[in-house]
């Protein structure tokens, strides 16, 4: 009876810190990406949670907005979504390793085989449907075009049920010789392949025009708000919206240093606010003196260091402001970016697990 009290008085309290995410924006990025995406279908990159904002609400989502392929990295993450969408939608990038052949069998997922190992597993422990990843220029993971056509591994996808050929742009979103490259290549090396289909673009690659979105594309930080080219600007909307509640307002005199080191010192009489988020949970030090948040309508700029659970904010022009109000942070991904010097990928999926995350 004691440790089943503890266990509902541990679990009962409200974290300090939310995570808001806005359904109908990661709607509207999925459709405006199928829209970019042409005739070709449109898949999901779900891995690492979603890319922080939880798969399983994720998936629920898109799929209801018309998804059907959703791509994670690991076989745990696959298991995580398996009762929400078919089992044949669900794809896995890291391929299959000796311990992962159990479960992939068990569970139905379809592994991305990126070499010639991976395929030699897969046949022999008697795999049946599969995606193939060709390394175009990455040089990352993938068979490489010195692998195919050369006479080494002849006969390599025979008795294969090849789904889908894949490839992974290294630099969609720079305007770069690079992408040409890329799709020379993969175009050459999936010639190699008897896949019924073909998937190259990522969300930038959806950009780059219609000769790189092929039969499918896999969008993934442009669904969350990311825009990794200038132009997606317009179209793109901010999903997530980290908050955190005030913890304590003080005024402080002139002179009085802020934070770590000292690197923030107050020129005049200051009123400060302190809030409960920090580098614990994925708000980067780099927002150190740099970050702001919103309260009302008015901006509050970060002063002094991002510590591992406190932010101190300079709240002179907010005055309604109160211990126990929600802040939320500046977290547009493309500006909070520029600003901390983080890319947008680091910046959303570091977001923790102290989060509660709430859609809306």
């Amino acid at each position: 009876m004691i440790e089943q009290h503890l266990m509902t008085i541990l679990a009962s309290p409200q974290s300090p810190v939310r995570l808001t995410l806005d359904s109908a924006a990661l709607v509207h990025n999925y459709r405006a990406l199928a829209k970019a995406s042409g005739g070709a279908a449109t898949g999901a990159a779900v891995k690492a949670d979603g890319y922080g904002l939880g798969a399983r609400n994720v998936v629920a989502l898109l799929s209801n907005a018309g998804a059907c392929d959703f791509f994670v990295a690991h076989w745990s993450e696959a298991a995580v979504i398996a009762d929400l969408v078919p089992a044949a939608q669900i794809s896995v990038l890291n391929g299959v390793g000796d311990a992962d052949m159990a479960a992939a069998l068990s569970l139905g997922a379809v592994p991305v085989l990126n070499s010639p190992q991976q395929i030699q597993r897969w046949k022999q422990g008697g795999g049946g449907r599969c995606h193939v990843m060709i390394d175009s220029g990455i040089n990352r993971l993938g068979i490489g075009p010195e692998q195919i056509g050369d006479g080494q591994f002849d006969g390599l996808f025979d008795g294969l049920d090849i789904d889908i050929c894949a490839s992974h742009l290294a630099s969609a979103d720079e305007n770069s010789g690079q992408n040409a490259r890329q799709l020379a290549c993969f175009l050459a090396a999936a010639a190699h392949v008897p896949a019924k289909r073909r998937s190259f673009a990522n969300s930038a690659g959806i950009m780059l025009g219609a000769d790189y979105h092929f039969d499918l594309t896999r969008p993934g930080i442009a669904l969350y708000g990311g825009t990794p080219r200038a132009e997606m600007a317009d179209m793109i909307r901010q999903v997530a919206y980290p908050q955190a509640q005030v913890i304590q307002i003080r005024t402080m005199p002139r002179g009085a240093p802020i934070g770590y080191n000292a690197t923030y010192v107050c020129a005049t009489e200051k009123r400060v606010a302190t809030i409960s988020l920090g580098y614990a949970d994925g708000f980067r030090r780099a927002f150190s003196n740099a970050g702001a948040v919103s309260f009302g309508g008015m901006t509050l700029p970060i002063i002094g260091r991002v510590s591992m659970d406190l932010v101190v904010l300079d709240a002179d022009q907010a005055d309604g402001l109160t211990e126990g109000d929600w802040v939320t942070a500046d977290y547009a991904l493309s500006e909070a970016s520029e600003t901390s010097g983080i890319s947008q990928y680091e910046l959303l999926t570091g977001l923790g697990h102290r989060f509660d995350r709430v859609w809306g």
